[in-house]
């Protein structure tokens, strides 16, 4: 891990492999080290240097405490930890990927800053708020705020429930794995991850009108059996970015990336390739046309 100071706060950063930047932006609650599991090891053997990294609110967080109102920060301030980074860790713009909140930020970030971006993946992608979704979110705050634990079984359960797909949960051996997988990790909503269900709730815009001048080439990927973020909010997304690309990854909920990475890589990867960017032809001394 390398450590580093962007934006006004220290930042820690991973990188894998050599080659061509690619940036991962995790989504809410979640640490950068998820990639690692499936996304990292895919992207690194096709040439890919990944840089993974924690959004703020993940422990260990070196910015202010979040609780006091003055320093709870914002979906800008979360956009610009990401640009800060692309710009610190590349003298050039990279592939910029997202799942979830990961995805807004890609998405601001590829919209605020396009010669940072030469491709977006955002995944589980939205463009406005949702009002169940934003009941759910402010429910969460609740717990958090009433000091409430939910039992680590009933935590796993309603996590189970909330991101995996029927598929998955008629699966008994499957479910089992992810359910221990839920619980260990346990269901304290932490103070940071309050701060980014803030940033959530704060985050009420509709978004459409602005990504139509989104002009980096853009791949969305919705989950078919998402309960988080449908798949029919993804696809405004791919609707409203001129010239997107829309694939919808089957038997699989709002960690598809985890439930069906095989799937999901694929067609990340057949995307990138696909819209790989050549570097522009330029005029050598003798007036003749090469490339660097």
């Amino acid at each position: 891990m390398t450590t580093a100071i962007i934006n006004g706060r220290r930042l820690t950063y991973t990188e894998h492999g050599s080659g061509r930047p690619a940036v991962l932006v995790m989504g809410t609650g979640s640490p950068g080290r998820v990639w690692q599991l499936h996304q990292v090891p895919a992207l690194v053997a096709a040439g890919y240097r990944v840089i993974t990294f924690d959004n703020r609110g993940i422990d260990p967080d070196d910015g202010p405490p979040p609780t006091a109102a003055s320093h709870r920060f914002t979906l800008t301030d979360m956009v610009q930890d990401v640009a800060g980074l692309i710009a610190h860790v590349h003298d050039g713009p990279a592939v910029v990927i997202g799942t979830s909140l990961g995805a807004r930020i890609a998405q601001e970030v590829a919209l605020a800053r396009p010669d940072l971006v030469t491709q977006l993946v955002a995944m589980g992608a939205y463009a406005r708020p949702e009002p169940v979704q934003d009941l759910l979110t402010a429910g969460q705050c609740a717990l958090h705020d009433q000091k409430t634990v939910l039992p680590p079984a009933f935590h796993a359960a309603i996590t189970a429930l909330q991101n995996l797909s029927p598929k998955t949960l008629r699966d008994a051996v499957a479910v089992r794995d992810w359910l221990d997988v839920f619980e260990a990790s346990g269901s304290p909503i932490t103070d940071g991850v309050r701060a980014q269900y803030a940033v959530q709730l704060a985050d009420s815009q509709d978004r459409r009108a602005a990504y139509e001048r989104i002009t980096v080439p853009t791949l969305v990927i919705g989950f078919a059996d998402d309960l988080m973020i449908s798949p029919w909010l993804s696809r405004e997304v791919a609707d409203a970015v001129p010239g997107a690309q829309y694939a919808e990854i089957a038997d699989c909920g709002h960690f598809g990336y985890l439930e069906r990475p095989d799937a999901v890589n694929a067609s990340i990867l057949r995307f990138l390739a696909e819209h790989q960017k050549t570097p522009a032809p330029e005029a050598t001394e003798g007036g003749r046309v090469g490339t660097r």
